[in-house]
């Protein structure tokens, strides 16, 4: 597996990682098969896949920590994972930091948002005082054991109060330490290139399909700045897309036969999922 320290070289000027979003630990797992840079842990995802409910502050820490234990096992490459708003104050900030990086976390990604918080696109969202998040900051910084495990900071400030109070913040956060800033919802190209005129740390551009920032391609972003892309949405809007497909076939036709196109070949998928790896552990430990 990349080390932080190798991930984190990989920021460069000119050069976008690009990480695409992953709703449960299968499709991180291919994620990290197909060899992209990193997987995006995405709390959006992991509401609906963990809950079965939207992406408005119900999921707990434990719940979040567990999956990124498995994601950091499935992936095989470095997991950025969401953290909401670390759930509570900076003392809660501290431990979640902890919780994250003894888990093997590459970037911890914390936000300004009032609990509880709301999906970085829909309405209704509300921001904490700027000085109370840089201090959040501080605290996962003091909190980290390993330079290498990187503090992400995101302002959800731009749908609420402007563009011009998100870059604040976000110059606020960078001053504070934040190894990455992520101001979340920019609405226009030009916001994109001011973010990156303003901010000199390294920036995140979220691609959310049907969001309100434009859809950019990769390298369209990487010429506007931005050092890292995250897809939050895609995995999750497309798996239901098919599972939705698949059951209301099945509850139509009263078979899955005529399905068989749209589905990975039994061998294929425990291929995918590592069967032969453990058929051949159980030749060399249990004497199978």
């Amino acid at each position: 597996m990349t080390s932080r320290a190798e991930f984190k070289r990989l920021f460069q000027p000119g050069k976008i990682i690009v990480a695409p979003g992953a709703h449960d630990a299968l499709t991180a797992k291919i994620i990290g098969r197909l060899g992209f840079d990193a997987v995006y842990m995405t709390g959006y995802g992991q509401a609906a896949s963990h809950l079965g409910c939207p992406d408005v502050g119900l999921i707990t820490y434990s719940e979040m920590l567990t999956r990124a234990d498995s994601f950091v096992e499935a992936a095989g490459v470095p997991v950025i994972a969401d953290a909401d708003t670390g759930f509570g104050n900076a003392v809660n900030v501290t431990r979640t930091v902890r919780g994250y990086e003894k888990a093997g976390v590459a970037v911890i990604q914390l936000e300004d948002q009032v609990i509880p918080k709301k999906c970085g696109h829909m309405s209704g969202r509300q921001v904490i005082p700027a000085d109370e998040m840089v201090g959040k900051i501080k605290a996962a910084l003091d909190a980290r054991t390993d330079p290498n495990f990187m503090i992400m900071a995101r302002t959800d400030a731009r749908t609420v109060h402007g563009i011009d109070e998100a870059l604040d913040r976000g110059i606020a956060y960078q001053e504070a330490g934040a190894d990455i800033i992520f101001i979340e919802s920019p609405e226009t190209e030009d916001e994109m290139a001011e973010i990156n005129k303003r901010i000199s740390a390294f920036t995140l551009a979220n691609m959310v399909e049907g969001g309100r920032t434009p859809l950019l391609p990769n390298d369209k972003l990487a010429a506007l700045g931005y050092n890292l892309v995250i897809y939050p949405t895609a995995s999750t809007y497309t798996t239901t897309k098919a599972m939705l497909d698949l059951m209301e076939g099945l509850k139509k036709a009263g078979t899955t036969g005529g399905m068989l196109d749209r589905m990975v070949p039994f061998t294929r998928f425990n291929d995918l999922i590592g069967l032969p790896q453990i058929r051949d552990m159980e030749a060399k430990y249990a004497g199978k």
